[in-house]
């Protein structure tokens, strides 16, 4: 029986496997490397700019059931917005709003108000062979990326989701996000906003419930390698100390892709990566500006339209990472400026790059992430990078750490 686990990484997979641990009766001892918990889902106080911002800006939607758990498991009630997306067409100029509605069924998709402008029902059902197929394909192969559909809704809506250029991207990742979403009806689709930060949302209350019940957390702890002995056990070796685990022992590695193959011997893992960048501009939006608007056609790929400050996302943003920071900047924000309607000078800004957001997310590398299961039964593995079904997402991280934790508690 596990009475005592070690979780290794403090973001969000790791934060929801001791949580769970913990609800169990476990005892957890987490240990993270850096000063914060939150990973690429945290919050800080941004002296260039005195913005209070997040180091990545994330999206959750009502149908993201594991991280809807997680914040309820934690104290957090989840208020969600209307399933209503505004879209702007940066080549025509054209924008309009997806309206799904409230219900349990794609019903939007009857209503020629409610979904995407120029596409009809026919165009929709042209999905099937993405939902109904059974090998791991590049979406190129599977979509028709001459529709009006495509251009439309899901290449921006595959390359935030997947944050690869959307042809080269894995179908069977794709089909699971249109029917956790698309294909589930407004009530999947409801986004969460969260204007006081993601640290409010999923990283202070848990760390407070994890003290409440007894847990440690140990900052600044770094894991600097696992020894595995013959008899099966596995020793945690730190800077300071070595942790020997024995038959009541676990550990759960919750660290990112290339440190567990560093750490885990002959662990075949995503080794490929994409990059995501992220501006925060210290201004606040026009009166009434949509929570968030999608563009096509521009650099600029999602705007967040926070009460004192506006955030934006460009996916897939490799070919970006070496252009000067203060002329992509100007550039976002001219873009931003003309979507929204607003005049004036650039405001104080900062860009966070995260090089290594997600794996890529093609047929080759979903093919290498592994399960949670290592061939030491104490070793577990979380992560969004593991094989969740999903890409790596909020929502995967969480259910990654959901499933370790289910593992050992079930032991």
């Amino acid at each position: 029986m596990i009475k005592h686990v070690h979780v290794i990484g403090a973001g969000l997979a790791g934060l929801s496997a001791a949580v769970r641990l913990t609800a169990a009766g476990i005892a957890v001892t987490v240990h993270e490397a850096t000063r914060q918990a939150g990973g690429r889902c945290r919050s800080y106080d941004d002296a260039a700019t005195g913005m209070h911002i997040d180091n990545g800006t994330h999206l959750l939607l009502s149908g993201n059931h594991a991280a809807v758990d997680y914040l309820k498991a934690i104290g957090i009630t989840p208020d969600f917005a209307p399933a209503n997306f505004r879209f702007v067409d940066g080549a025509t100029g054209e924008s309009w709003i997806l309206r799904m509605g409230d219900g349990s069924l794609p019903t939007w998709i009857f209503d020629a108000g409610s979904r995407v402008p120029r596409t009809s029902i026919l165009d929709y059902l042209k999905l099937a062979p993405l939902l109904l197929g059974r090998t791991d394909r590049p979406l190129r192969e599977v979509l028709d990326r001459d529709s009006e559909l495509y251009r439309r809704l899901l290449d921006p809506l595959m390359v935030a989701a997947l944050n690869i250029d959307t042809p080269s991207g894995s179908s069977r990742l794709a089909a699971q996000i249109a029917r956790e979403t698309l294909m589930r009806g407004g009530q999947a689709c409801r986004p969460l906003v969260f204007e006081r930060g993601l640290s409010t949302a999923f990283v202070e209350p848990a760390l407070a419930l994890l003290s409440a019940r007894g847990a440690t957390v140990r900052f600044e702890h770094e894991l600097e390698g696992l020894t595995f002995a013959d008899s099966g056990s596995v020793t945690l070796r730190f800077r300071d100390e070595e942790i020997t685990l024995g038959d009541e022992a676990a550990v759960i590695l919750a660290v990112p892709a290339y440190a567990a193959t560093a750490l885990v011997p002959g662990l075949d893992a995503p080794d490929q990566f994409r990059s995501i960048i992220n501006f925060h501009y210290d201004c606040a939006p026009p009166a009434n500006s949509p929570f968030m608007t999608g563009v096509i056609g521009r650099t600029v790929e999602w705007i967040f339209a926070f009460k004192n400050r506006i955030s934006a996302t460009i996916s897939h943003a490799d070919r970006l990472l070496t252009l000067p920071r203060q002329d992509l900047a100007a550039t976002v924000w001219g873009e931003i400026a003309d979507i929204l309607d607003m005049d004036g000078p650039l405001p104080k800004w900062q860009l966070v790059r995260e090089r290594r957001a997600t794996f890529a997310a093609t047929p080759q590398q979903n093919a290498r992430r592994p399960g949670p299961k290592t061939r030491w039964p104490n070793v577990i593995l979380a992560g969004d990078w593991t094989d969740t079904g999903l890409p790596a997402t909020i929502e995967g991280a969480i259910r990654s750490g959901r499933n370790a934790a289910e593992l050992l508690s079930n032991r």
